[in-house]
């Protein structure tokens, strides 16, 4: 995610922001939501993301976004809240089933639509809160005029859902991910405990079903990547060899990033600057559209 977003920063305006409303669906901490939020932006950061050329901010610093995602539900029909795979999987998951969490698709629109935004880089299981946003722009559209343009996703096509160390979708609430800037023997110990099935060593892999080939796939060359599919096929190579291939690529792929990590805490203020600066562009545009939003609907 963070490799195709900051890629963006090369194609025009872009806006990054951290997820603080969101993440309140979940956290109940308020310390560890002001930490979690400052690791996104150290993060962002380490991976090379360049504040001269996009916006980093909280979401939280853009209050109108909370407005607009009011205004968005008074048109937002129930089913099309209900059909969301991303809240039933959730509620599935044993997240505790409250309004905020129902309502986050709308949430998710105000933060695509005040920054009347083009593009939105999302993975394949977010392409449905994409359609959800185009939906509610076309019934403000079709309710005051033409407010809002129609953003489009860009899907990234080589690994479009990272799986976590269990197999499934890689995310914080599921508790199977692997830390890239977590210290040397717990990554290699998340490494270690991903699941496998029970192939013998001697016995050829699927390298397309493994959870260590698309890992792996991710940070190594294409010549490695050869390599590790024809051992898979091969068989006589054991899954634990294998992670113990993919940590030693992870471990050296981010090591100018854990370095560069370094230097960002070095300078106690950086990351405050950063997210200052970003909070003001972002403002500005969200400020703008609000105005033509309220005036639309007869807030003005």
């Amino acid at each position: 995610m963070i490799r195709q977003a900051i890629g963006l920063q090369s194609e025009g305006e872009a806006f990054y922001f951290i997820a603080n409303y969101h993440a309140l669906t979940s956290v109940r901490d308020p310390n560890l939501l002001r930490e979690n939020v400052r690791r996104v932006a150290l993060d962002f950061l380490a991976c090379g993301f360049d504040p001269e050329r996009g916006a980093l901010f909280r979401q939280s610093d853009v209050p109108e976004v909370t407005e607009l995602a009011w205004i968005l539900s008074t048109v937002a029909p129930m089913g099309l809240l209900e059909r969301a795979t991303s809240y039933k999987d959730k509620i599935a998951r044993g997240m505790v089933a409250s309004a905020g969490l129902f309502t986050y698709p709308i949430l998710q629109a105000a933060d695509i639509l005040i920054y009347d935004s083009d593009l939105v880089p999302v993975g394949k299981d977010q392409k449905q809160h994409i359609e959800i946003t185009r939906d509610l722009a076309v019934k403000i559209n079709e309710a005051f005029g033409n407010v809002f343009k129609l953003p489009a996703p860009r899907i990234q096509q080589a690994t479009e859902v990272i799986p976590g160390i269990d197999g499934q979708k890689m995310s914080k609430s599921y508790g199977n991910t692997i830390d890239i800037f977590g210290g040397e023997k717990e990554t290699r110990k998340q490494v270690m405990s991903i699941v496998t099935d029970s192939t013998a060593v001697e016995a050829p892999k699927d390298p397309d079903s493994s959870t260590i080939f698309q890992l792996f796939s991710l940070v190594a060359s294409p010549a490695e990547v050869a390599e590790m599919r024809t051992a898979f096929s091969k068989g006589g190579t054991g899954y634990g060899e294998f992670k113990k291939q993919l940590f030693g690529r992870l471990w050296e792929f981010f090591e100018p990033m854990r370095k560069r990590r370094e230097e960002i805490l070095a300078q106690p203020t950086y990351i405050d600057d950063v997210l200052a600066r970003g909070a003001a562009r972002a403002n500005a545009v969200a400020h703008r559209v609000m105005t033509r939003v309220r005036g639309a609907v007869g807030l003005r």
